[in-house]
């Protein structure tokens, strides 16, 4: 019995707690330093299934593809991303349908802050943490070149700031939209780089990438503006109360405060905007550059090939010597003097 207690306590989140309503009582969670438990546990479960990818379904398609040193990196990359987020969408859309979230956008900010979580609203940010981190020491395991390991350091480093804020500040049914749009928007990106290193003339999905990329852009700044411009500032409790988990909705009645941060959301939007734009501008360009010069190349051919001479035979060639037609040799035979 102890220890199975000890495995709930690696398996299962913790500090559950009952909460009255209308129809009884809910059992709902909060966080707290156990919660790293659970996550070191799943860490081990997130470099398992880590392997288990990479060995029966990466591995298995580099050896058919033969890919560089280079591809080969950036397609492992890939596959490992499109498993995860493609298994998060989902995962994120039935957690947000079942919840009512997307049904009624108010829950965003209504009765925030939003201490007490669902058992699978809970389990999935804890899991989504243990899965970045398991990042980390995938780098080594993996092999990363040293020139991609600052970039993805990044990655890993903003996406857990995010996350783990939303789930400290009680901000966790806005983080699970937000999640949800950026999981899409990169699930679309990896899964067209996979589609383009099998076949480097196909970039289709890179548009369809484009246009989720914008859309979900949009959906973004808009609920930010929403939450943030509109919802919070409406909660009933403004008062700083770090206890019950209020940590910042008393700064919102500050039009100051607000108009700011929603400026630099806005900012920050606007910039990964233009990275996307100076990108696509570039992909163009590549591609149109690409294009002349098969054209100049196939002109040049053509050219070429019409103007060089064609030699015409009377007859035809039998151990290097010409043949007539008729099997006489084509010289002209000398007239014997009479």
């Amino acid at each position: 019995q102890v220890t199975a207690k000890t495995a709930f306590l690696f398996i299962l989140p913790q500090y559950n707690v009952s909460v009255p309503t209308a129809d009884g009582e809910l059992v709902q969670y909060h966080y707290g330093l156990k919660d790293l438990v659970t996550i070191l546990f799943y860490i081990f479960i997130a470099i398992i299934l880590h392997a288990v990818v990479q060995e029966y379904a990466l591995d298995k398609i580099n050896r058919r593809l033969h890919l560089s040193k280079v591809k080969h990196s950036k397609f492992n990359e890939s596959g490992q991303l499109v498993a995860f987020h493609f298994t998060s969408v989902i995962w994120c859309l039935y957690v947000v349908v079942t919840e009512g979230y997307i049904a009624n956008p108010r829950s965003l900010w209504e009765n925030y802050p939003h201490v007490y979580l669902p058992f699978q609203v809970k389990f999935f940010y804890l899991c989504q943490l243990a899965y970045w981190l398991h990042a980390l020491p995938e780098l080594y395991f993996q092999k990363v070149r040293k020139e991609e390991i600052p970039r993805q350091l990044r990655c890993i480093a903003l996406y857990l700031v995010h996350i783990a804020g939303a789930y400290l500040l009680n901000l966790t049914r806005l983080g699970l939209i937000l999640l949800l749009l950026q999981y899409l928007a990169e699930f679309f990106f990896h899964m067209a780089r996979l589609v383009y290193f099998t076949d480097e003339n196909n970039e289709k999905l890179f548009n369809v990438w484009a246009v989720v990329f914008v859309v979900t852009r949009l959906f973004t700044l808009t609920l930010y503006i929403l939450v943030i411009g509109f919802g919070l500032p409406r909660v009933e409790n403004q008062a700083l109360d770090p206890e019950r988990g209020n940590f910042f909705s008393f700064l919102f009645n500050n039009i100051l405060f607000r108009m700011s941060v929603l400026l630099l959301v806005c900012l920050f939007q606007a910039s990964v905007m233009w990275r996307f734009i100076h990108f696509q501008l570039r992909r163009w360009r590549e591609y149109w550059n690409e294009q002349s010069s098969r054209k100049r190349a196939a002109t040049a051919a053509g050219t070429k090939q019409q103007a060089k001479p064609l030699k015409r035979d009377s007859g035809y060639h039998e151990n290097g010597v010409v043949k007539a037609e008729n099997g006489t040799s084509p010289r002209t035979k000398k007239l014997k003097s009479p």
